[in-house]
């Protein structure tokens, strides 16, 4: 070979048998292998057509039927093995040959031989059980060199890939493994090969793979390298395991998983309807007692009013004050008539179950609604309302029907804490904050305020202070999921026997605020996020 590196010792053999063809073959095997030129420059036999001299022509060495050629130096011998079992010719070659000559006789000769073909075969006999451990072993194991050529392979994945072993054997790995003419290095796919050179240390990762027969399937791969004395990568052995159907099972888990969720997401969807819906048929009793005698009023004034008309109808002839007496009758009853329908309006509105729906509204006109429908719940309680409604309040885009429910028990829960108070104001504002980009409604009372203990409980669902069958505990559950809904905040500042102030923040297109808290509560020596 041209660029071969040269022997360190030449070595000629005198005699052409069996045994020079068995070495001439080995060494030229063995030193092909490793790149360098065979040490073996000369093969002498008396006999030029012994088997020896024929393998030795074959191979381009020197041949010589007299040993003495063998001397000159302008073939730089420096050792002559002697294959021929005749004494003689060992004898004649010890006293003639040049002292710059060496010489090996052939029983040493075929001592090392021995020795040598004795190690052979246990390397061959541990190669071959190594083999079959390899080939035993289901993962996928590949040699291969620094340039990426697969130069051993085991059984597992020329089964599994659909491979001969003769069709790998000096192909790229990229060619195999995805068909790339050129390496696994477009972005797409990092070459494990050269992520072991970069990092110096083993590749582990997940890839796809392509067999012979297009199919698909996932392999979890490691590379190791195998480094020479010089820091240099000899080999890299390429151990992959075919993990499809771990894959497969992996995905039908997940699959399974989000079902699950889907379907307990919709459970709880259903199940926070319905308490909803519990908590708005709650408040609506407790409407419907407090405005029953709102309602009677108008409705028995109406009565008096047109049995008092019958009753001058039927005392004779109308005269023209009767008319005049009549017509103001009848603007009390319409005032009275109408006062009664926006009650109803109003209780109808609250009471009906609707779907989220959001649409721009205004909350200066849904407070005064909901103050409305509680006008007699406060009446009863003695409670003084205190309004200060900004008037340039922008609208907000939210559902009126929940943001309703948030506020109705809010007022009801006020009320109902004032009602052994000395004092019993009810205040409640609105303003819009530039600064965050959100509406504050606050609604203050002079209640018995909130209790240390019962801070971190406030809006746990079925929680409540109130004497038994005056409250089930959702109020404030249901008003915080509301306006978590809305991507809005609850705040709660409270000290023991000073009443109590809720903070509502909701931005106006009902969108979450950035840097914004979702809810929490502050009292004395609290503050705890909720």
């Amino acid at each position: 070979m041209s660029n071969a590196a040269p022997a360190i010792i030449n070595i000629a053999l005198v005699g052409g048998g069996d045994l020079c063809v068995e070495l001439l073959r080995r060494a030229a095997f063995d030193y092909l292998q490793e790149g360098v030129s065979s040490p073996i420059l000369a093969v002498a036999d008396a006999d030029m057509r012994s088997p020896g001299i024929s393998k030795a022509k074959e191979l381009g060495l020197l041949t010589f039927d007299d040993y003495h050629h063998l001397y000159d130096r302008r073939y730089n011998i420096h050792l002559i093995i002697v294959l021929s079992h005749e004494k003689e010719i060992f004898q004649e070659i010890l006293k003639t040959r040049p002292a710059r000559i060496r010489i090996l006789s052939c029983q040493v000769f075929e001592l090392f031989w021995q020795l040598i073909a004795q190690e052979e075969n246990k390397l061959r006999e541990q190669k071959d059980a190594m083999e079959t451990v390899i080939d035993g072993i289901q993962d996928f194991i590949l040699v291969l060199t620094p340039e990426m050529q697969i130069i051993d392979v085991n059984k597992a994945f020329l089964k599994k890939m659909g491979f001969a072993k003769e069709e790998l054997l000096g192909q790229k790995c990229h060619w195999v493994f995805e068909r790339f003419s050129h390496p696994c290095d477009d972005g797409e796919f990092l070459c494990p090969l050269k992520d072991v050179i970069k990092n110096k240390d083993v590749s582990r990762r997940v890839r796809m793979m392509k067999g012979r027969d297009g199919q698909t399937r996932y392999f979890e791969i490691s590379v190791y390298p195998i480094w020479e004395k010089d820091g240099k990568i000899s080999k890299f052995i390429h151990i992959s395991r075919d993990i499809t159907e771990r894959k497969k099972e992996e995905e039908e888990i997940t699959n399974r998983l989000e079902q699950m969720v889907a379907e307990r997401t919709r459970q709880l969807k259903e199940t926070h309807e319905k308490l909803l819906h519990q908590d708005k048929m709650a408040s609506l009793g407790k409407l419907a007692a407090s405005v029953v005698h709102e309602i009677n009023n108008p409705i028995a004034g109406t009565l008096n009013l047109i049995l008092l008309i019958k009753r001058i109808m039927d005392e004779g002839p109308l005269q023209k004050k009767d008319i005049g007496q009549f017509k103001s009758y009848l603007e009390l009853m319409e005032t009275e008539t109408r006062r009664t329908s926006r009650i109803v309006s109003n209780l109808l509105s609250f009471a009906r179950q609707s779907k989220m729906k959001f649409q721009q509204l205004d909350l200066n006109q849904l407070i005064e609604k909901t103050l409305i429908l509680n006008a007699n719940l406060l009446k009863l309680n003695g409670v003084k309302v205190t309004k200060e409604l900004k008037p340039d309040l922008p609208a907000i885009v939210g559902s009126e029907d929940q943001l309703q429910q948030v506020f109705m028990n809010m007022v009801s829960n006020a009320a109902e804490a004032m009602e052994k108070s000395g004092e019993r104001v009810l205040k409640i504002s609105t303003q819009f904050e530039k600064s965050s980009g959100r509406i504050l409604v606050q609604i203050k009372d002079t209640g018995h305020g909130i209790a240390k203990e019962d801070f971190s409980k406030l809006f746990e669902p079925f929680f409540t202070t109130k004497t038994k069958g005056k409250g089930v505990g959702l109020g404030l559950s249901v008003a915080y999921g509301i306006v978590r809904e809305h991507s809005g905040s609850i705040y709660v500042e409270s000290q023991s026997e000073k009443g109590a102030t809720f903070s509502v923040r909701l931005p106006l297109d009902g969108k979450t605020v950035a840097n914004q808290p979702e809810g929490g509560l502050h009292g004395q020596n609290q503050n705890l996020n909720y």
